[in-house]
């Protein structure tokens, strides 16, 4: 039976030598939801993260994510999750359907499903006539769109955003936001 909660964080901490940047940290998701992590810069937000996602170890405390234990378990976790980082994480040599092409392959999306998942996406998302840009050449609108088409390419239960608005114009803001509701709306939670 599956936990009520998406993430559930008792005492969470992480050292960084002399630096404490994360201090117990006790936190539980709701399953199906937004939830607003908030801090000021050098909080420990972004390390918080990727101790969730696995990709640091915490130094204490103990993280379940969809019910699975991370750092231990966390490759079992990855299919599970997308995660869209502070800096767009895009090919910028790569077009955008190159781009959506190497997300699919890496996640193992079943290769007879990826020409019409990857054309789903390109229509969700706005990338439709973009499909053979450079990635490194599109507006940060666009890459914003891009990196979160490739975070949800594979369905994932859970989305986790770093800052995924920081650097946009107020409409791909509003865009943005619109495209996240209608994830949680279909059931996908949202940190």
């Amino acid at each position: 039976m599956s936990s009520a909660y998406a993430i559930e964080a008792r005492g969470l901490s992480k050292q960084f030598g002399d630096l404490r940047a994360v201090s117990g940290l006790d936190l539980n998701v709701p399953r199906g939801h937004i939830y607003g992590f908030l801090g000021p810069n050098g909080s420990g937000k972004s390390t918080t993260i990727r101790m969730l996602c696995g990709l640091l170890t915490p130094t204490e405390g103990s993280a379940t994510v969809l019910d699975t234990e991370v750092p231990s378990n966390a490759k079992s976790l990855r299919p599970k999750i997308g995660y869209m980082t502070q800096k767009f994480s895009l090919f910028g040599d790569m077009t955008v359907r190159e781009n959506l092409q190497f997300i699919a392959e890496i996640y193992s999306y079943p290769a007879a499903r990826r020409k019409e998942r990857i054309a789903e996406v390109l229509g969700r998302y706005n990338l439709e006539r973009q499909h053979d840009q450079l990635a490194g050449t599109m507006s940060g609108g666009q890459k914003q769109r891009l990196a979160l088409a490739c975070a949800v390419l594979h369905h994932p239960e859970l989305l986790l955003l770093d800052e995924p608005t920081s650097a946009v114009d107020p409409q791909s803001r509003r865009d943005f936001w619109s495209n996240l509701f209608r994830l949680a709306g279909a059931g996908t939670t949202i940190l």
